[in-house]
């Protein structure tokens, strides 16, 4: 296809968005990769402190204007519901849930960011067309967590549902921060929420005895570390930014049901994670569910469902 008439206005942006198309897609298989040999709040908590200071740091040298003391709390408040309450549920149910399917269920982000702005903010007209998004999403969401609830492994269904709480509690993150003081910068933002989220991970990580015996983690758990510090965090939430300035937020908000197709390709090929014809028809009924209600909320109010790796606006996916 020429240049021209792609959906990008040069090859910058093609590889922008190809960054957000993979790189987020593929962070859920570094995780599984993380967490079998880290403990998962410490590996979190380490992930986003240090992707955070790096950011912060970056955005100063821009003369971007420091966080002031009146944001702090809400800082702080975004950093315990979108990162301790969601990265340490999703770390922790990596080690039982198979990559693919938890970033499945982490696309449900823009039904629960729908429901939020629908009961709370009351911004978001619910349409018939948009119940029956919502209810073909939470019908995918049964049909995994009743798959990955079978007898050979009868607690996965309980992860399932932490994964499910971990994406509740960023939308609910995602919302809250219409409300509150935030820095104007949104690499300053970013990097402070993350900074907030990292410490009070390692600080629970602490308190629930992670840190006790710990050893030398393998190459591969330290390469999946730098990975997801580097790539997950910085390069593809720097394009993310980037984007934002350059491109339509609709076309942007594709990334949402694209990174759980990459997920799921990349757990098949490179972690056996084999899915069973159930589990197949729950994620497409769940990616359905996305696509309708971004498209939908697009034609109704213009700019497209925020957040999810999730918009990582404050980081990943995972």
């Amino acid at each position: 296809m020429p240049l021209h008439n792609m959906p990008f206005k040069n090859w910058k942006q093609a590889a922008a968005l190809g960054a957000i198309y993979f790189v987020w897609g593929s962070t859920y298989f570094a995780i599984k990769v993380a967490v079998e040999s880290i403990p998962p709040l410490l590996a979190a908590g380490a992930r986003f402190l240090i992707a955070g200071l790096v950011l912060y740091a970056w955005a100063r040298l821009r003369d971007s204007r420091p966080v002031e003391r009146a944001q702090w709390p809400g800082l702080w408040l975004l950093g315990a519901l979108m990162f301790l309450v969601s990265y340490s549920l999703l770390f922790s149910a990596e080690k039982i849930v198979p990559s693919g399917i938890a970033s499945v269920l982490i696309a449900t982000l823009p039904v629960w960011v729908l429901l939020f702005e629908a009961t709370i903010l009351k911004s978001q007209r619910v349409t018939a067309s948009l119940v029956g998004a919502l209810v073909v999403g939470l019908a995918g969401v049964a049909l995994l967590s009743g798959a990955s609830g079978s007898a050979a492994k009868p607690t996965s269904w309980i992860w399932c549902a932490a994964v499910v709480v971990s994406a509740i509690s960023w939308a609910a993150g995602t919302i809250l921060s219409r409300r509150l003081k935030l820095p104007a910068s949104h690499s300053i933002s970013a990097g402070a929420q993350m900074i907030c989220g990292g410490l009070l991970l390692l600080v629970c990580s602490g308190a629930i005895g992670e840190w006790r015996g710990l050893r030398v983690p393998p190459m591969a758990a330290v390469g999946a570390m730098l990975y997801l510090i580097v790539a997950g965090s910085l390069i593809a939430y720097g394009s993310y930014v980037w984007l934002l300035q350059r491109m339509s937020p609709t076309r942007l908000s594709s990334y949402a049901y694209v990174n759980p197709v990459v997920a799921l390709a990349i757990g098949w090929i490179a972690g056996g994670e084999r899915l069973h014809l159930t589990e197949l028809v729950g994620a497409a009924l769940v990616l359905a569910s996305v696509v309708l209600i971004l498209r939908s909320k697009s034609r109704s109010k213009g700019p497209a469902v925020e957040g999810g790796r999730r918009g990582e606006e404050a980081t990943e996916a995972a």
